[in-house]
């Protein structure tokens, strides 16, 4: 199998002498092509932090990293932007809609700073909303849809570029258990559909349980790492 993250003895280190925080204490981690993983533990454990570095977000203090085949700590920041825009899709629980752009634009930002097209952007967004299931409201903006429907353009958005990774930072938080399942659902058939790697954190068991595969951080280190059904914590 065909390896999308791979860490090795990644640590990181807040601060120094007395005041140090250890985030992330020697982690080692393989993601294949495929895998629809969460990623949860009681907050301060390190998840926020694992997720970031995987993101290219932020670099570890030592270790290694590598998305995609690509070793993270031989890029410049200039080129960690760039395969940030080419090969991982983002997703957050605030949703970091562009508020004067409609779910169209939102949707095919990425693409727009690829330099793709107009055209060939705009009917694989289109496409890509019917997907997620906002058939017709593509000319909203944010302030019209709900926080589900904000949260689909914000999938629909992290996808349209067909990334090797999908890195989701809480999914559900901000929308009712009803939205969140239906979240889920919709992440979990994209993922079936077209072979996308999720990662996601998360606090909510429902999110754990959907996953096929979790990672319960404790400490700074992975503590459990196997079904989701295997872990006593839940």
């Amino acid at each position: 199998m065909v390896a999308i993250v791979e860490t090795q003895n990644l640590t990181k280190i807040y601060g120094e002498g007395e005041v140090a925080v250890h985030a992330l204490r020697g982690v080692d981690l393989r993601l294949e092509q495929g895998e629809f993983v969460s990623m949860a533990g009681p907050s301060g454990s390190g998840k926020s932090t694992l997720l970031n570095i995987i993101g290219a977000l932020d670099r570890p203090t030592s270790g290694r990293v590598a998305v995609d085949g690509v070793d993270l700590s031989s890029l410049s920041d200039t080129e960690l932007s760039r395969l940030r825009r080419e090969r991982i899709g983002f997703v957050f629980q605030s949703y970091n809609l562009i508020p004067v752009l409609t779910a169209l634009e939102n949707a095919e930002y990425v693409l727009m700073l690829q330099g793709v097209p107009p055209a060939q952007r705009h009917e694989r967004v289109r496409e890509l909303l019917r997907d997620v299931g906002l058939d017709g409201m593509e000319n909203r903006r944010p302030s019209e849809l709900s926080g589900g429907q904000q949260q689909r353009v914000a999938i629909a958005r992290a996808i349209a570029s067909e990334p090797a990774l999908v890195l989701a930072d809480e999914p559900t938080a901000n929308v009712d258990s009803k939205t969140g399942g239906a979240l889920m659902e919709l992440l979990h058939g994209l993922h079936e559909t077209k072979g996308i790697t999720f990662l996601f954190s998360t606090h909510e068991r429902l999110v754990m349980r959907s996953a096929e595969r979790l990672l319960w951080l404790r400490d700074g280190e992975i503590a459990y790492d196997g079904p989701p059904e295997g872990n006593s914590e839940l």
